[in-house]
Parts: C-alpha cells; structure tokens; sequence
C-alpha cells in the first residue's frame, strides 16, 4: 500500500506540473493606436522585453519600462510614454508634450468606450 501511495503522489505532482506547463502564456507584441487631440500615436509594445518604440519628433524611439505607483511607464529619462488603461500621455524633459491620448481599437475605428482614467 505505501508504494502505491508514492506512485499515486508522484503520478499526481508531475500531472499539475504538466497542466501549470501548459497554462503559461507568452507574452506577445501589440500595436496600440492612441487618437491624442487632432494627432493620432502609435506605439508598439514589446511585452518579452517590457519596453515600447515610437515615433515623436522625427525620431525612433525606444522606451524601456520603469517603476510607476499607477499604469504603464516607460522612459529613457528624456521621453516618457505612461499610459493607464486607455488613456496615456508623452512627456519631453518631464513636460507633457502629447496629452488626452485615448486608445483606438484599431486606427481607424473610433475610441474604445468603457474604462477612463
């Protein structure tokens, strides 16, 4: 009887170690479309590498992420993306630059209802 305990434990444990295996999900990447006032923003973010690139100021940006009490915070201590369910703003040098950003479902699609600030 103890050794068909021990088998039936062992048999068990890799099951749930299996089943855990199989329930991971992998992050993806996502192209977000934000509409920002009369400019519209788009950021593409990097989940494996937890970081975003965008265009602002002529320039290709990429934008690690960083501690933040509240949302999605990336910066490279120049340019910051924070983002908080489906709104985000972009600062230059700690000033906003691209405010009331609200995200698109898609870019031509209108403004995602639900969720504000």
């Amino acid at each position: 009887m103890k050794h068909l305990f021990g088998t039936t434990a062992v048999l068990g444990t890799a099951a749930v170690l299996m089943l855990t295996g199989c329930s991971l999900v992998q992050p993806k990447n996502e192209t977000l479309h934000y509409q920002c006032g009369g400019t519209k923003l788009t950021v593409m973010q990097d989940n494996k590498q937890d970081k975003v690139s965008l265009v602002l100021d002529g320039k290709q940006l990429t934008l690690p992420q960083v501690r933040a009490a509240s949302g999605a915070k990336y910066s490279d201590n120049h340019y910051t993306f924070w983002s908080k369910g489906n709104t985000a703003f972009v600062e230059r040098d700690e000033k906003v630059i691209i405010n009331d950003c609200r995200l698109l479902t898609t870019p031509n699609d209108s403004i995602l209802q639900g969720e504000d600030r």
